[in-house]
């Protein structure tokens, strides 16, 4: 019987420690929730003050005089967002946030070299740099680099380029959008 009480015993105190723990944790989580602070970096939805977002066309600083990049870069962007519905897309005047896209490189070249040293392949390389603010905290959210690419058969037509600097722009806009409402 002894035994037995003893066990019974150790099992309340150990039923109380987790208690402890538990009410412990809630307070520390209640504590933090309560900080005051807009952003948590959870994963979670986007900050509540947070609604509508500007995207203003895109800058070319290439120098590659390669037409529609800017406008094709800042049309996708706007569509993204209107498809994932997080953000009202705004005028910058009245926007909570906004976007700002540089395009900062362009290049096409060889994606794969065979042994007779002719080239099967073109990759189109873009880069943008991206910077993502807080209008109403009047805060930079982030301010970093996006490169992506697309391949087309080398010697075929301007179609196919086409189709390769419209894959890395849509690619370049899927992780501009990807990084502006996760994270959270």
């Amino acid at each position: 019987m002894k035994f037995l009480r003893k066990k019974v015993d150790l099992y309340q105190s150990n039923l109380l420690r987790k208690i402890f723990v538990i009410f412990m944790l809630l307070i520390s989580a209640i504590f933090i929730m309560s900080c005051g602070c807009p952003y948590s970096f959870t994963g979670a939805a986007l900050p509540p003050h947070l609604k509508t977002i500007a995207i203003p066309y895109a800058e070319d600083l290439t120098g590659s005089g390669e037409p529609g990049l800017r406008d094709e870069l800042t049309n996708g962007l706007v569509k993204k967002f209107i498809d994932d519905n997080s953000f009202t897309i705004a005028d910058r005047t009245n926007s909570d946030a906004v976007i700002e896209c540089s395009i900062t490189g362009f290049s096409d070249a060889p994606a794969i070299i065979t042994g007779g040293e002719t080239v099967p392949s073109r990759r189109v390389t873009i880069t943008v740099q991206a910077v993502y603010r807080d209008q109403i905290y009047k805060k930079v959210i982030f301010d970093k680099q996006f490169s992506n690419f697309g391949d087309y058969p080398s010697g075929s037509g301007f179609s196919d380029r086409s189709v390769a600097i419209t894959s890395a722009l849509e690619k370049i806009a899927d992780d501009i959008l990807l990084d502006t409402v996760s994270g959270w």
